[in-house]
C-alpha cells in the first residue's frame, strides 16, 4: 500500500498567516505523481484562503480565527449574517441540484447524496472528492465563505459507494452484543466516508423494532432497548471518544478522520401500529421512555452531533411537528446542543397527502424545533416560504437564530472552517483489506445457530471440508446484492454480483473446502437431481430479496420463492444446512423438522467468507438472538417479556460450537 501523509497547520495573527507543510512518502506508485500534483494545487488554494482567512478588506474576522473560543466565533459570524444567509444554512439540497451557482446564490448550508445519487456509475474515491470539493468551492465563494456540510447515508458501511466495505446490517450486529466491534465498525466507516471527501453520516439508526413486519426492522439492533443502548458505542467510532471534560449534549467530532454522526429516527419509529412504516406509535409514557427513548440518552452523552426526526407519529402527532418532544424534551430537558435535521421531505409529510399545505408544513416543522430541513428538491419554495413566514412574524427570528447557531456549532466543531476541502489522504481506506477483515469478523459473530441435528448428539455442523461431493443451492447463495440487502448502492438495494466488490457465500464455500471437493451449484434443483448425485450434504441459502422502508412492510414474512421448494427438494433428499439471509425473522416453522441444521445469517454484507468460516468450523458459532423468532405472524407483535410469549426460538437463543482444530 502506498501511503502519502500531508499535514497542514496554520499560525494565525491579526496581521499575517503562516503556512507550513510536511510531507512523508512511504512508497512509490504510479499514483504518486498524480497525488503530488493534486497536493500542490491544494496547497496553493489553501494558502490563498489562509492569507484571506482572518483579514478581509482590512477587517479582522473573529469567526475565521481558530484561536477564538467557539462561542465568540459563532456570535461574530451570526452578527454578520443576513436573513437570507441564515435560512440558506438551514437548507439541505440534493447533490445533483447543487451547482456552484446555486450554492452561491442561495447560501446553501448543506448538501446530501440520497440513495443512488452518485457522481458517476462506480465512481472512485477521487471522483467523489472532486465532486464534493466543487460544491464546496461554491459555498466558499459566498460573501462570508461559510462551508457547507455534505451528508450521506452510511448505515452499514459506506453503502452508497462502489468498492466500499459493506458491513452486516444492524439486526446482525445486535446479535453480537459486542460494543467494541461496533465501535471499530464505526471508525472504519468514518474512514471510508472521509475517503470520498464526505464529513457527515446519517447513522446510526437507534430504533427499537418491536414488530418484524416493519420494513426497516433490519436497521434496528434489537427489540430490547438495552442492546440498542450498548450499540450506540458506534457513535464513538464514527465521531471519536468524547473528551473527559466535555459537557453533556455538546457535539463532538475528533478531527479529519472522523465524521459527524446522526442518531435516528426521533422517536418511536420502531413501535408503529402493525409495523407499518411511517405509521402511528400508540404508547404510554412508561413504554416510550422505557423502550424507545433510552438510546437517545446514551447518544447525547456520547456527543452525537445531530438527531434526525422520524416520519412516524406519536399518539397521533407527527413527529416532524412535535414541538413538545423536539424542543421541549430533546433540546430543553436532554440539553442537546447539536442540530436537529428532518428526514427526506419530512416536513412535506406533516400533511396528508404530502405537500398539501406547504406553508403550514414549513411553519409547523421549523416551529417544532427542526434546525436543518432535508428539503431536498424544491429548495427555492422552501427558502421563499420560510423567508415570508419570518418577515410576517409567524416564525420568530429567535427560532431561526437558534437553528443557525446549532448548525454552525457542529461545523466549527468539525473543523470545517479550517479544512473545508477534502484531499486524497484517505482514498486507500475505501474497501481496504483491514476493513474487509473487520466485516468478516462481524459476519462470523452475527450468525445464529438455531438447530444442529435432527437427533440429539448427532450434529451436522461443523461441516467437513474434505467431503467428496457437496451441493450448494438457493437463490441467495451466489447473489451479492441479496446478501447485502436494502440501502446498498441504491435505496432498495440491487440484485446480482456487479453492484460492488465482495465475496458471495458460494464463492466463500468454494474457497474454504479442500481442493479435491467437488462443489455443485444449482439454484433450485429438483429432488431427483439431488438424489441421483449422491451428495455428502447440501447447503441451502435462501431468504428475502432486498427492500427498504415501506417497500419492506410485510404481513406474511415468508421466504421468497423458490426458497421453500428448494428447502423441500434438497432437505428431503440429503442432509442439509439451511442458511437464511433475511432482514428479520421469517416463517420457518413448516420447514424446521425437515432441516438438519439451521443458521440465521441476517444481511451479512459484502464479506460472505465470514459465513463459510463458521459453517466449516474455522470459528465457532457464538451469536444469540437479539430478536424473538415467532412461530406465526398471527402472534405479532410479540416481544420478550410479553404475557403471550410463545416463540419458535426465544430472544437470547443460539446454539454454540467450538472451532475445529485441523492438522
Amino acid at each position: 500500500m502506498c501511503i502519502n501523509t500531508h499535514r497542514y497547520w496554520y499560525t494565525y495573527s491579526q496581521q499575517n498567516c503562516l503556512f507550513q507543510s510536511r510531507s512523508s512518502t512511504n512508497c512509490l506508485s504510479r499514483r504518486h505523481n498524480t497525488m503530488r500534483r493534486y497536493s500542490i494545487s491544494m496547497k496553493v488554494f489553501v494558502l490563498f484562503c489562509c492569507l484571506w482567512a482572518v483579514i478581509v478588506d482590512g477587517e479582522y474576522l473573529k469567526y475565521k480565527d481558530p484561536k477564538q473560543p467557539m462561542v465568540t466565533r459563532i456570535k461574530d459570524l451570526m452578527n454578520r449574517m443576513t436573513l437570507e444567509e441564515k435560512i440558506g444554512q438551514m437548507t439541505q439540497i440534493e447533490r445533483y441540484l447543487a451547482s456552484a451557482d446555486v450554492m452561491k446564490q442561495y447560501f446553501i448550508g448543506s448538501v446530501l447524496s440520497g440513495p443512488g445519487s452518485v457522481p458517476a456509475p462506480k465512481a472512485t474515491a477521487e471522483d467523489w472528492i472532486n465532486a464534493v470539493n466543487e460544491i464546496q468551492k461554491g459555498a466558499l465563494s459566498t460573501r462570508l465563505g461559510i462551508p457547507m456540510i455534505y451528508g450521506i447515508d452510511a448505515v452499514h458501511g459506506h453503502n452508497n459507494v462502489y468498492n466500499a466495505t459493506i458491513f452486516p446490517h444492524n439486526i446482525g450486529l445486535g446479535v453480537t452484543r459486542d460494543h467494541d466491534l461496533v465501535k471499530r465498525i464505526g471508525a472504519a466507516t468514518a474512514l471510508e466516508v472521509r475517503a470520498t471527501g464526505i464529513p457527515y453520516a446519517f447513522a446510526p439508526s437507534i430504533a427499537v423494532c418491536r414488530d418484524p413486519r416493519w420494513g426497516r426492522c433490519y436497521e434496528s439492533y434489537s427489540e430490547d432497548h438495552r442492546i440498542v443502548q450498548t450499540m450506540t458505542e458506534i457513535i464513538s467510532g464514527l465521531q471519536g471518544d468524547l473528551p473527559a471534560d466535555s459537557r453533556k449534549g455538546v457535539p463532538f467530532v475528533d478531527g479529519k478522520s472522523k465524521v459527524a454522526a446522526c442518531a435516528k429516527h426521533f422517536v418511536g419509529d420502531g413501535g408503529t401500529v402493525g409495523g407499518i412504516d411511517e405509521n402511528n406509535t400508540v404508547i404510554d409514557s412508561i413504554g416510550l421512555f422505557g423502550i424507545h427513548m433510552p438510546a437517545y440518552y446514551d447518544s447525547i452523552i456520547k456527543g452525537v452531533s445531530t438527531v434526525m426526526v422520524s416520519y412516524s407519529s406519536l399518539n397521533g402527532i407527527k413527529m416532524h411537528a412535535n414541538r413538545d418532544f423536539i424542543t421541549g424534551f430533546l433540546k430543553d430537558i436532554l440539553n442537546f446542543k447539536g442540530f436537529v435535521i428532518s428526514d427526506w421531505q419530512g416536513i412535506d409529510r406533516i400533511t396528508s397527502p404530502p405537500h398539501a399545505n406547504y406553508t403550514y408544513s414549513v411553519q409547523a416543522g421549523v416551529s417544532a424545533g427542526i434546525d436543518m430541513v432535508m428539503v431536498p428538491i424544491n429548495y427555492t419554495e422552501f427558502i421563499d416560504t420560510l423567508t415570508l413566514l419570518v418577515k410576517d412574524n409567524v416564525i420568530p427570528m429567535s427560532r431561526i437564530d437558534d437553528a443557525v447557531k446549532r448548525i454552525l456549532r457542529v461545523k466549527f466543531t468539525m473543523g470545517l472552517f479550517e479544512n473545508p476541502l477534502a484531499d486524497l489522504s484517505f482514498v486507500n481506506q475505501l474497501g481496504s483489506e483491514e476493513h474487509r477483515e473487520l466485516a468478516r469478523e462481524a459476519v462470523r459473530k452475527s450468525l445464529v445457530l438455531l438447530k444442529n441435528g435432527k437427533i440429539t448428539n448427532q450434529p451436522l455442523l461443523l461441516l467437513p471440508k474434505t467431503a467428496p461431493n457437496i451441493l450448494v443451492a438457493g437463490s441467495h447463495a451466489d447473489n451479492l446484492g441479496y446478501q447485502c440487502g436494502g440501502w446498498t448502492i441504491k435505496w432498495q438495494g440491487v440484485t446480482g454480483n456487479d453492484l460492488t466488490v465482495g465475496t458471495t457465500i458460494l464463492s466463500a464455500i468454494k474457497k474454504t473446502v479442500d481442493p479435491s471437493t467437488q462443489v455443485v451449484y444449482q439454484q433450485n434443483p429438483d429432488a431427483d437431481f439431488v438424489k441421483s448425485n449422491e451428495f455428502d450434504y447440501g447447503i441451502v441459502v435462501v431468504g428475502e430479496v432486498p427492500y427498504a422502508e415501506m417497500f419492506g412492510d410485510s404481513t406474511n414474512l415468508t421466504i421468497t420463492e423458490p426458497g421453500p421448494s428448494t428447502i423441500n427438494n434438497v432437505c428431503g433428499a440429503v442432509k442439509c444446512v439451511v442458511v437464511v439471509v433475511s432482514g428479520r425473522p421469517v416463517v420457518l416453522e413448516p420447514y424446521v423438522d425437515k432441516i438438519d441444521a439451521l443458521v440465521a445469517a441476517w444481511l451479512p454484507g459484502s464479506e460472505g467468507q465470514g459465513v463459510a468460516d463458521v459453517l466449516f468450523g474455522d470459528y465457532g458459532f457464538t451469536g444469540k438472538l437479539a430478536r424473538t423468532w415467532f412461530k406465526s405472524v398471527d402472534q405479532l407483535p410479540m416481544n420478550v417479556g410479553d404475557r403471550h410469549y410463545d416463540p419458535l426460538f426465544p430472544f437470547g437463543f443460539g446454539l454454540t460450537t467450538q472451532p475445529v482444530t485441523r492438522n
